[in-house]
């Protein structure tokens, strides 16, 4: 007969694996809070890092869920409200504070714009989650768009440039990332990719220089890699319509 303080141990140990997803999303979240708070204490390379890192969480949390094999509802629910935050009004904010505050109304719409591309953007995935291609996004990830935002702040900013002298170029990105999310166009996901997979020597040093690149100058480096996937999208588009239009009537 097993003793029951035999199985303590391992109850409260399943507890706190059990747990740890919801931990790792609630950092994300506490970052996306720490963004706003940073925006509207006017040290917006700050609130631009700040979101970055609530990425990283945002990225680690989905995958310990199912490596431990404790993905749930409520955890999913979870995730998408602090997506919101970090992801939806964290960007939003800071651009509003940093760019936009004296374009009056138009400041206002451009940063709503984005802040409700990202609610559609979540509620759409969700919604949808069981019928998608799981190998590409409809629409682009708020987490991208999030990451084309924050990195245009911060490599403005460490080019010694205000929010005022690049408002334009601002209220363009904001717009368009908003747009995108909302938009069918069809982003590639990655979710195929098998990272159990053995790959010949040369990619481990190429993935090696992809970091040691991202090291030697973050801020510029990140802009124009979310930039790219952001753009990504469209150049898949407009490769398929090229691709139909060549192509013999049957």
């Amino acid at each position: 007969m097993t003793d029951p303080n035999d199985r303590k141990p391992m109850n409260l140990r399943r507890r706190s694996i059990y747990l740890l997803p919801n931990l790792l999303t609630t950092a994300a979240l506490f970052a996306g809070f720490y963004a706003i708070v940073q925006a509207m204490n006017s040290k917006f390379e700050f609130s631009a890092v700040a979101i970055f890192i609530a990425m990283v969480l945002d990225g680690l949390d989905g995958r310990v869920a199912r490596l431990t094999r404790t993905q749930s509802e409520f955890g999913a629910e979870y995730d998408s409200l602090s997506d919101m935050v970090s992801f939806g009004v964290a960007p939003s904010l800071l651009m509003y504070e940093w760019a936009f505050k004296d374009l009056g109304k138009l400041g206002w719409f451009a940063a709503f714009i984005y802040c409700a591309g990202t609610a559609l953007r979540l509620a759409r995935f969700n919604a949808n989650i069981e019928t998608v291609d799981k190998r590409f996004f409809q629409g682009l990830p708020s987490p991208a768009a999030a990451g084309v935002i924050a990195g245009f702040v911060w490599v403005v900013l460490d080019n010694h440039y205000s929010g005022q002298e690049a408002r334009w170029y601002a209220v363009a990105i904001t717009v368009f990332a908003g747009l995108s999310m909302v938009s069918n166009v069809r982003f590639y996901s990655f979710k195929d990719f098998n990272m159990r997979k053995s790959v010949p020597f040369t990619v481990i040093i190429l993935v090696a220089l992809f970091f040691i690149l991202i090291f030697s100058y973050p801020p510029g480096v990140l802009f124009v890699l979310f930039l790219c996937y952001a753009l990504s999208g469209y150049v898949l588009l407009l490769l398929s319509f090229r691709k139909k239009t060549s192509s013999p009537p049957t």
